[in-house]
Parts: structure tokens; sequence; C-alpha cells
């Protein structure tokens, strides 16, 4: 019966840990589908069909049906799923240390997983409707890309500085940390891990924000802007490592926003 037992449990934690990262490339299937559909290339500008539309109807701006919330909304829904869950394998990673050391659970395991997805989705309802703002504002194109060169230039040195925050620094410590999150604020069962997932998944919006919105930069359809933000996502979060590459990175995009400003184009 041990025997079985652990078999049973050696198939749900595979199972469980399968779905996870079939989620992952299911959503980056998504977004490179919903890219090749709109005719645009790793950057996020539009392709050799798109162009040729866009010249043949001046009107037609970057021909991009995204100007409605609901669209929008599942973009950006989808957009978190593809770059935030790979940032999750640590801190689920953690949790399943404590399902063999204290009382922790596969449906604690999946409470996290959950709070922290809920999170997410709702931060991505809040920048959809940011992006609206600035789409009507004439602040960004279709594509979300700034059609201002000292608009991306001030958003990269804004999000550059506050690597060097204090609440950057306490957001970072938790994500950076997961384990000591858990044993400060350990819940036994489903209903015990979505509340933590919660809070880590807070934590982490508070950590990430700035790169969600560099989306505004390149374009939140740029497939190299998801690919690089995600990287250096996971590397922030990687224990070895995470620490060592927050503020590097904010001195890139100070200095990228003021070269920006040295030599401002203009985009869209």
């Amino acid at each position: 019966m041990l025997w079985e037992d652990q078999v049973s449990r050696a198939i749900i934690r595979n199972g469980l840990w399968l779905g996870f990262y079939l989620a992952i490339l299911c959503a980056w299937w998504v977004m490179f589908s919903m890219s090749r559909a709109m005719d645009l290339d790793w950057i996020g500008r539009p392709g050799p069909m798109g162009q040729a539309m866009a010249a043949m109807d001046p009107r037609m701006d970057m021909y991009m049906p995204m100007a409605e919330y609901g669209p929008l909304f599942w973009m950006w829904a989808i957009m978190m799923a593809a770059m935030m869950l790979p940032t999750l394998v640590p801190t689920l990673r953690s949790y399943e240390d404590l399902i063999r050391s204290a009382n922790g659970s596969r449906a604690g395991w999946l409470g996290v997983l959950l709070g922290y997805f809920v999170v997410w989705v709702g931060f991505a309802a809040l920048i959809a409707g940011v992006q609206l703002v600035l789409l009507f504002g004439g602040v960004i194109d279709m594509l979300g890309i700034a059609k201002s060169g000292w608009v991306a230039a001030g958003l990269m040195i804004v999000v550059g500085a506050f690597q060097f925050t204090r609440g950057k620094a306490v957001c970072h410590g938790i994500c950076h940390a997961p384990m000591s999150y858990f044993l400060g604020h350990w819940k036994t069962g489903f209903a015990g891990g979505l509340r933590m997932g919660l809070g880590l998944g807070s934590f982490c919006v508070g950590c990430c924000w700035g790169f969600m919105a560099l989306g505004f930069v390149g374009g939140v359809m740029s497939l190299l802007w998801m690919g690089l933000a995600t990287l250096f996502m996971v590397l922030e979060k990687l224990p070895q490592i995470g620490h060592r590459v927050t503020r590097p990175m904010g001195f890139l995009l100070i200095a990228g926003g003021v070269l920006l400003l040295a030599f401002p184009v203009t985009y869209g």
C-alpha cells in the first residue's frame, strides 16, 4: 500500500507540473498566433501584408481591432499567463518543499497557483483600461506603441528609477524568497493556498508592473519585448542571482531613456 501511495502521489505531482507547463506553452502559442494573424513581426510592427493594407487605406491605424475593452482584456490576460506563469516556478517549488516537510498539500499548491494568476488577471483588467485611455488620448497607436519618443523615454526612466526604490526592494524580496513568505503567512488547504497566492501575486505585481508598462515603448504585441521581459523577470526570481540583476537593469533602462531624450524619435 505504501508503494502504491507513493506512485499515486508521483502521478498527481507530475500531472500537475505537466499541466502547468502546457498552460505556459499554450499561452505563448496563442500570443504567437495572434501576432501572425495580425501580420506582425517579432518587434510588433506590421509585416508586408499589413503595410500594404495600411497604404491602401491610411485611416486604418495599423488595421488592429484593439480599440475595444473586451479584446484588449483577453489579450492582456493571455499575455499575463505567458509572461508571469514562468516566474512562478521557484515559488511553486518552494511550496512543494513544504508538502514534503510540513503539512502542505496538492490542493494548497493549486490554490497558490490560482491566487497568483487571479491577481495578474486583475492587473490585466486594469492595464487594458489604461491602454484604452492612452489610445483615445492619442498617446499610443493601435499596437500600443508610444507615438512620441519623449513618452517612451520618460516611461523607461520611471521604470528604471523604480528599480532603486524601497517599494521595489520589499516586493522583490518577497518574490525572490517565497519560502519566507510561506513561513510567515502559512495557511493549509486550498483556501490557505489561495490566500497565500493572492498575497504573493500582489507583491509580484508591485515588483514587475514596470516591465508590463514597458510594452507601451515597443508595442504590447511585440513578441521580442514579451520574451525579454519574461527572461529578466525569471532571472530576478532566481535565488542565486536575482538580487544581482535588479539595479543593473535600472541603470540600463535609465540610460536608454536618456538616450531617447537626447535623440528623440517619433513612433507610430
